[in-house]
């Protein structure tokens, strides 16, 4: 016999921006049905880096295990780098941590929490409620439906449109052992001859190793060499200080580290979106009944790929929107609270991964970091989250020189 369950909410996903909605909206009182279709201890593909912008916003969050982060080395394509010690830290975590979590509160607020890979059974609903269904057949309905599954979200697609590959990005990576001669550090590289850059990020027991780059100059067999080079150089690096991140695997010795490194990896991708100012502009993130958080609304940094801020500020404003009794009211709530800020790191993509001076901008940038601490200072500011990029020309202007 088929089951079926009422509820006033549907999330479906469950991750930083689904669970936090679902903890908000069920406190309040409302039923909430939270879908985690995700395999048993299956996290989701993401470098894990969690803002002091957004430990302040939720200092709660510090509650979960993650690693404190009070430096970073930050890379040009050439190797040259810049030590930055930052003013206030960030954490990063793992996300089967994070996300576990978050679920949790979730539950421990009330909201129900199905451990199930369920689809929209209609989208011509009449303006009835919404019922979505499980492969063994069982049912749930209700009259909100929210989509916080991500980039590849179905109901996003149908709701809000596809997206094209220019519109996307792909992270992919992975998980490795934490070095033992020293502590590990926090690394970003920016990538030679490609938009994106490399990332080492050592949570409490494995370092996450990835690329984030746009998805239509994709190149796996590429990309993936070009990060075995920084891993690789990474765990050299940590030894030999005049080893390059961008280092080649050549010598016996990085024979011998690779080797080790293929035995104890455990892989990850997943595509992230890098939406074009038209597009955030155009694309709508709510509508009678429905909304979508996070990387389903496609809500993340378009230079970084950046996305946990977003997930759970996203969450956060369509929760006190629906609890208010205007969900619609989610959608001018985003494009006031962020919405600008996203245009304007759109806008800057492609000068950030320009030329300037007869080099690529990102290398002349980690140059004039090296040698002005005014610009350190607002690269420090960058990571933390708090310098945006709708007054950056402004601040690098006083600070500095502006170089766009």
């Amino acid at each position: 016999m088929v089951s079926s369950s009422s509820f006033d909410v549907l999330i479906i996903g469950s991750g930083p921006a689904g669970s936090f909605a679902a903890e908000a909206v069920a406190r309040q009182g409302a039923r909430v049905a939270l879908f985690d279709g995700r395999p048993p201890g299956e996290p989701k593909a993401c470098g894990g880096g969690v803002t002091s912008k957004a430990l302040k916003l939720w200092p709660f969050l510090r509650e979960a295990t993650g690693r404190e982060i009070s430096e970073v080395e930050m890379y040009a394509p050439s190797g040259k780098g810049v030590r930055l010690k930052l003013s206030e830290p960030f954490v990063i975590f793992s996300r089967r941590t994070l996300d576990s979590y978050l679920q949790e509160r979730a539950r421990k607020a009330g909201a129900q929490v199905f451990r199930e890979r369920v689809k929209v059974a209609s989208f011509d609903r009449e303006h009835g409620p919404w019922v979505v269904r499980a492969p063994n057949g069982a049912e749930w309905s209700g009259r909100m439906l929210v989509a916080a599954d991500g980039a590849n979200s179905p109901v996003a697609r149908r709701l809000s449109g596809p997206l094209p590959p220019a519109e996307m990005e792909v992270a992919f990576g992975y998980r490795a052992p934490l070095p033992k001669f020293d502590e590990p550090v926090t690394a970003i590289a920016f990538l030679p001859g490609w938009a994106g850059y490399a990332w080492a990020f050592p949570r409490p027991d494995h370092i996450s190793f990835g690329i984030a780059t746009s998805q239509n100059a994709f190149d796996h067999n590429a990309l993936d060499g070009l990060l075995w080079d920084f891993m690789v150089g990474y765990y050299r690096a940590r030894a030999d200080r005049s080893v390059s991140l961008w280092s080649a695997a050549r010598e016996r010795k990085d024979d011998a580290i690779k080797e080790k490194l293929l035995k104890a990896v455990e892989r990850y991708a997943a595509r992230i979106p890098g939406l074009s100012q038209e597009v955030l502009s155009s694309r709508r993130a709510a509508g009678d009944g429905w909304a979508l958080l996070g990387d389903a609304a496609g809500f993340a940094d378009p230079v970084t790929g950046e996305g946990i801020y977003y997930a759970l500020r996203s969450a956060e404003l369509f929760a006190k929107a629906y609890l208010e009794g205007r969900p619609l009211e989610y959608e001018e709530r985003w494009r006031a609270d962020f919405g600008r800020e996203l245009c304007r790191a759109a806008q800057m993509r492609a000068r950030f991964y320009g030329v300037f001076w007869g080099a690529p901008f990102t290398e002349r940038m980690i140059e004039l970091a090296r040698a002005h601490p005014g610009i350190r200072r607002t690269l420090r500011e960058l990571i933390a989250g708090d310098q945006g990029y709708m007054n950056l020309k402004h601040v690098l202007a006083r600070r500095a020189v502006w170089p766009f």
